[in-house]
């Protein structure tokens, strides 16, 4: 029986491969690898380990780790940075090639891809979060809706008949706080209402183009470039368009609010990925439709962007620290993702991912 091709073998393998010799530098990397790191055997082959990601990254010190130890080691959900696609998570794992004598004679590098798997557990990890907070939410919007509607009653009867300017200014200023706390507690509400979407068929371009022309009349796009870099071949998907415009607009006016200094620049970007699928709370699979707003705003310190889109928590004056957290819920509502990405000095990055569902 003939033997089998190895390379061909090894391109079959949904896992990445990367074979390095005694010396670091790689001698085989197969498909899956090439996919993962963006590369052809042929442009790293006979290179230093360092060449594929950096001397800095995981691959390259744990592979200089085991050739110097000849012990097997691993990583789990590292980084990699990519130049042409979405930036992925691998785990990898190193293991020793070793002579007959025992010494180490290169290594065989593992990179499984858990990008999936972890935006699977931080959609969950979301989910929960929002539901408990839901629960908290209407517990809260129960006991204080019915009181505000008394003391709005008595500060209206105290405006009628106050005999001075100081009483009626008064009351006039505690109904206008009661509004805005009854504004505050419907949006709490809004938490509570689980699956409440409905679904039609929406060109996602036409909501789009309205919230820019909504934002046009707003003093924050004065002297803002808006770019739309728009994939014509989406055709019209499944979302409820009010919810979602509420999320552009939200994201739009905070990228607005971002951007102080000049040139000031929003883009707005929408595409599909047929080859990545989001699976949705009735178990079905489809593609992804992403929608991106950029801005060239100051950035976001790193710690502040762990506490973004949590609810009641903003870096505004005068904001309420729901907006995003509102985001947040009405894209999880359509079995999505919102992810924010930021570079302090280059801008912020908001991306929406939704399952590409149409009504054929």
């Amino acid at each position: 029986m003939p033997s089998r091709d190895l390379t061909g073998v090894l391109d079959a393998v949904l896992a990445g491969i990367v074979v390095l010799d005694d010396k670091g530098r790689v001698e085989l990397v197969n498909a899956a690898a090439s996919r993962i790191l963006e590369v052809s055997a042929g442009t790293v082959q006979g290179h230093p380990v360092e060449r594929l990601l950096g001397a800095e990254h995981s691959l390259s010190v744990l592979t200089r780790s085991v050739l110097e130890s000849g012990r097997s080691s691993a990583e789990d959900q590292c980084a990699v940075e990519r130049r042409f696609d979405n930036d992925l998570t691998v785990d990898i794992a190193v293991s020793p090639l070793l002579t007959d004598s025992g010494s180490t004679d290169g290594v065989v590098v593992i990179l499984r891809d858990s990008t999936l798997q972890r935006n699977l557990q931080q959609v969950v990890s979301e989910r929960e979060a929002l539901s408990a907070f839901g629960r908290i939410a209407a517990g809260v919007a129960h006991e204080v809706k019915n009181p505000l509607g008394g003391i709005r009653g008595a500060a209206e009867i105290l405006a009628a008949r106050s005999a001075d300017q100081k009483t009626l200014e008064a009351a006039e200023l505690i109904v206008r706080e009661v509004d805005r706390i009854a504004g505050l507690v419907d949006d709490l509400m809004a938490f509570t209402h689980g699956e409440a979407v409905r679904l039609a068929p929406v060109n996602i371009h036409r909501v789009l183009d309205d919230v820019i022309e909504l934002m046009a009349l707003d003093p924050l796009s004065h002297k803002v470039t808006i770019e739309r870099v728009f994939d014509p071949s989406i055709p019209d998907v499944l979302i409820d368009s009010d919810r979602m415009t509420q999320v552009f607009l939200n994201l739009v006016r905070n990228a607005l609010q971002a951007m102080e200094n000049e040139p000031r620049t929003l883009t707005i970007t929408t595409g599909m990925r047929l080859d990545r699928r989001l699976r949705t709370g009735k178990g079905e699979h489809f593609p992804t439709l992403r929608i991106e707003v950029a801005d060239t705003g100051p950035g976001i310190e790193p710690e502040v962007l762990e506490k973004l889109a949590t609810p009641f928590f903003t870096t505004r004056i005068g904001g309420t620290g729901l907006g995003l957290a509102l985001s947040r819920h009405w894209v999880a509502c359509h079995d999505g993702t919102l992810r924010i990405e930021s570079t302090l000095g280059e801008g912020t990055r908001v991306r929406v991912e939704i399952p590409m569902r149409t009504a054929t």
